[in-house]
């Protein structure tokens, strides 16, 4: 047993002072010698374990240490010793002591060491954690709890979402409809008010310009059955041909209103085919030959390879009517140039004169429907040809762009997409 204060020797103020210090403390106190037997135990340490009256020293201290950790212990215990120091026990671990009743506890343990006349012996702070490690587990039960209300929180939140978001496309989706009804009741209203322009002004335009034709008709007819006699033939074939030039006008301006008529139905096809477009260009200048005035000519100039992909129908209504503007607009012993141009990415048609030209002030409304430049009223026409030209040639997927002076001449280019002949092989 170490030399501590007994009975006979608590006189001395130093071991009163020591004896109340050790019994006072608030945490079990045990001292263990080098053999493991339980030496000293404070009021705390008898309390916790259920031991009475000092009756833990000379317990072995496996003794309070539950049964399935005694064969470890031991050696821990002699580790110790041998090699002791101030330390925290079990750093990381729950550790876990047996009362005298058998019941298991657990707790927190600080070793720390003494040598008293040559004997080592070990010192053990020992906490009760039980309430701690009970709030412990509450805290991460509690924790987990939440982690749950949390999980649930997201996934409301999630569903939450994804039903505003359905709704809101619900929404969306029925402000879209309402505003296609919308557009396309204001697009039908606007196609009526058009439709019902269209007709007005066609009714206005017919009657002045089928005026003309119609009357010369009529006079060439009353004057035909005049010229009775042989020799009268020259009059007579003068008349016919008034006649016929009439008809044609009349047959013109009749056909641009079928083809305005299709454009604003959306009922034009576009029926492509490979064709050589010289072939075409040469029989196109021989059927415009018959309008062109005295001194009159038409040189044509191709470039690349001649076969092309489009809708030769289309392609000709809108080369005629430039080629009539052009014979029209031109004077006498005038050259109108038609050059055409294939390459890989486009086909191109330049259709230059030396005519009266297009007042600058003009040129902006060229391709609006009914619109006659300012220096063309004096000249038959409907207004509507380069409207046309101007959708067919959007129908076939390409572009026309003009340049024009006043007294010098205009000219009219057309890219077309090109698809040449290995495209077709």
């Amino acid at each position: 047993m170490p030399n501590f204060p007994n009975k006979s020797q608590q006189n001395n103020p130093t071991d009163i002072r020591f004896e109340a210090l050790f019994n006072s403390a608030s945490i079990g106190i045990i001292v263990v010698d080098a053999h493991g037997m339980i030496v000293m135990a404070n009021d705390f340490a008898n309390t916790q374990f259920s031991y009475h009256n000092n009756s833990m020293v000379g317990e072995v201290l496996e003794k309070i240490i539950p049964t399935r950790y005694h064969h470890k212990h031991v050696d821990h215990r002699n580790q110790y010793l041998d090699k002791p120091n101030a330390r925290g026990m079990g750093m990381g671990m729950t550790l876990s002591a047996l009362r005298k009743d058998g019941s298991e506890f657990p707790v927190e343990i600080s070793l720390g060491h003494f040598n008293t006349n040559g004997i080592q012996y070990a010192i053990a702070y020992i906490v009760d954690i039980t309430k701690r490690q009970e709030n412990e587990e509450k805290i991460i039960k509690q924790q987990a709890e939440m982690e749950l209300v949390n999980e649930e929180m997201k996934k409301m939140n999630a569903n939450l979402e994804i039903a505003v978001q359905e709704r809101t496309n619900q929404l969306q989706l029925t402000l879209e409809e309402l505003e296609s009804n919308k557009e396309e009741l204001t697009k039908s209203l606007e196609k009526e008010k058009e439709v019902n322009d269209l007709k007005s002004r066609f009714v206005s335009m017919a009657s002045h310009e089928f005026r003309t034709p119609l009357s010369t008709v009529l006079s060439s007819i009353s004057l035909l059955s005049k010229y009775s006699t042989t020799e009268d033939q020259p009059k007579r074939d003068k008349h016919i041909e008034r006649i016929k030039s009439s008809v044609k006008t009349l047959t013109d301006i009749l056909n641009e209103f079928l083809s305005l008529g299709k454009i604003e139905e959306g009922k034009v096809d576009v029926k492509s085919e490979v064709f050589d477009i010289t072939h075409f260009i040469d029989n196109l200048i021989y059927e415009m030959s018959v309008l062109l005035k005295s001194g009159q000519e038409i040189k044509y100039n191709h470039i690349g390879n001649p076969e092309v992909y489009t809708d030769s129908s289309l392609l000709k209504h809108v080369l005629v009517n430039l080629m009539s503007n052009a014979i029209k607009f031109s004077p006498e012993n005038a050259f109108i140039q038609l050059e055409t141009k294939v390459d890989k990415e486009k086909t191109t048609f330049k259709i230059t004169d030396k005519g009266m030209g297009i007042p600058a002030a003009d040129q902006v409304h060229l391709f609006e429907r009914f619109f006659r430049a300012t220096n063309a009223t004096n000249i038959q026409g409907t207004g509507l040809g380069l409207h046309i030209v101007g959708r067919y040639v959007e129908i076939l997927n390409g572009i026309i762009s003009y340049q024009s002076e006043l007294e010098k001449g205009s000219t009219f280019t057309i890219v077309i997409p090109t698809k040449i002949k290995n495209d077709f092989d």
